[in-house]
């Protein structure tokens, strides 16, 4: 029995959804366990692409997927998914998915609320995605939040949707002056969607359990990445949940004990979609280069994505929260062909040497990386099968990113398909 957990070390978008879809070949069951579908993982299979927001990337290996009670599901979004997945041929039922009868539902003044108050916000927006991510995480929070569970009893559904409508309505139309929502037509609207759902619909956590006790692999893949954790992100500019590997258990039910290892996603330089402060962030050709060259677009928004050389100080933080074991290095193929390549190993903050993530985004704002420049390579590294292969100066930048995170480096990306991956070390089985 192997359960890991995979997480984002950066601001997410650092290809996890491949490196699920790679390690899913070794596991029975593929949890997520936060967020829902304001993050996306673009997979490419034989040349063909599928985004997934909300059901795990284990689908594309047959394996049992579930949809844990930490995350915020958008039912419309998720029968969409299920629809897409059934028109490229992947066989989608109740014997495969799961959705936990604890996880919260996306509601539709959700969605009008975050819109409406990303517009009121102007230059001071958060840059959500406007799917109604927080204000569902919000409801969660102050107990007025609608489960699953509750979805299935029609008659408690009315009965809580009628009331908490009369507050919502009232807030949308006297604070936003935008338009209020009929009872009735949500009512109706999502209680098909309960008709249709409620086949998948479980306790995940007797399922987890009964897994493990069989011995089953099971690997936990969290939405975005650790800078955008509610607790430790770059706070206000973050997401509405717990990123960090901690809450794979309390998102799917399963106690600290049974987890195996943590497998800390790091992109070989760093990206950012929306708002909030970028130390490492290139304003050059360079930062053009990477992001042309990486085809860094949201997989979610389609916003461009803000470009940067790696930032070790993040990385050593969320290595520290997350409790990594080992890490997974992506697009380390976008870097070919750089003359030099940097790292940022510190930060000069007012005039201080700042080795530590701050918590402060005021500090954070002001603070400007401290390079350590190494040569790059000219060989074109997408084909390349083993580590040997690599050359020198790619092995030295892999080396120094071990040292600098304290981790080793398990497996390396090359390229976008299943098979341009490097493993130096499977940890499935170790």
């Amino acid at each position: 029995m192997s359960n890991f957990i995979i997480i984002g070390t950066q601001w997410g978008d650092e290809g996890k959804g491949k490196i699920v879809d790679l390690l899913s070949k070794y596991a029975d069951f593929v949890v997520r366990f936060q967020g829902g579908n304001n993050a996306g993982h673009t997979l490419i299979v034989n040349d063909m692409q599928f985004i997934s927001h909300l059901i795990p990337s284990g689908i594309l290996q047959n394996k049992i997927c579930i949809i844990g009670n930490g995350m915020v599901v958008d039912p419309k979004v998720l029968l969409k998914e299920l629809e897409t997945l059934s028109n490229i041929g992947v066989e989608v039922g109740p014997h495969n998915l799961i959705i936990s009868e604890k996880a919260h539902i996306i509601m539709p003044y959700h969605k009008k609320i975050d819109i409406a108050r990303e517009k009121m916000k102007g230059d001071n927006k958060i840059g959500t995605t406007g799917r109604g991510i927080g204000p569902a995480y919000e409801d969660k929070a102050s107990r007025n939040g609608v489960r699953f569970v509750e979805l299935l009893d029609k008659e408690y559904f009315r009965k809580k949707i009628t009331e908490i409508l009369k507050e919502k309505n009232f807030y949308l139309s006297n604070y936003f002056s935008s338009e209020t929502l009929s009872a009735e037509d949500v009512i109706d609207q999502y209680s098909n969607y309960a008709d249709i759902l409620a086949p998948y619909i479980s306790n995940i956590s007797v399922v987890l359990h009964n897994a493990i006790k069989d011995g089953k692999n099971i690997l936990f893949e969290g939405a975005q990445g650790t800078h955008l954790d509610i607790d430790h992100g770059t706070y206000p500019f973050v997401t509405s949940s717990n990123i960090l590997a901690g809450n794979a258990c309390c998102g799917a039910g399963i106690g600290p004990t049974e987890i195996t290892g943590v497998i800390g996603i790091v992109k070989a330089y760093t990206t950012r979609v929306g708002e909030g402060p970028f130390p490492s962030e290139l304003f050059d050709e360079t930062g053009n280069k990477i992001q042309e060259n990486g085809a860094e677009f949201g997989a979610t928004t389609g916003r461009k994505r803000r470009c940067g050389w790696l930032d070790a100080v993040m990385l050593r933080n969320a290595v520290r929260l997350n409790g990594t074991t080992g890490l997974v290095v992506t697009k380390l193929d976008v870097l070919y062909g750089l003359e030099s390549i940097n790292i940022c190993t510190k930060y000069s903050c007012n005039g201080k040497i700042v080795h530590d993530f701050p918590a402060s985004i005021k500090d954070l704002s002001v603070c400007k990386p401290i390079y350590e420049t190494m040569p790059g390579w000219t060989e074109d590294i997408s084909e390349m099968k083993k580590i040997e292969d690599l050359p020198q100066n790619a092995l030295n930048y892999i080396k120094r990113i071990e040292q600098l995170a304290g981790t080793p480096v398990q497996m390396i990306s090359v390229g976008p398909e299943r098979d341009q991956t490097i493993t130096i070390h499977n940890p499935f089985k170790s």
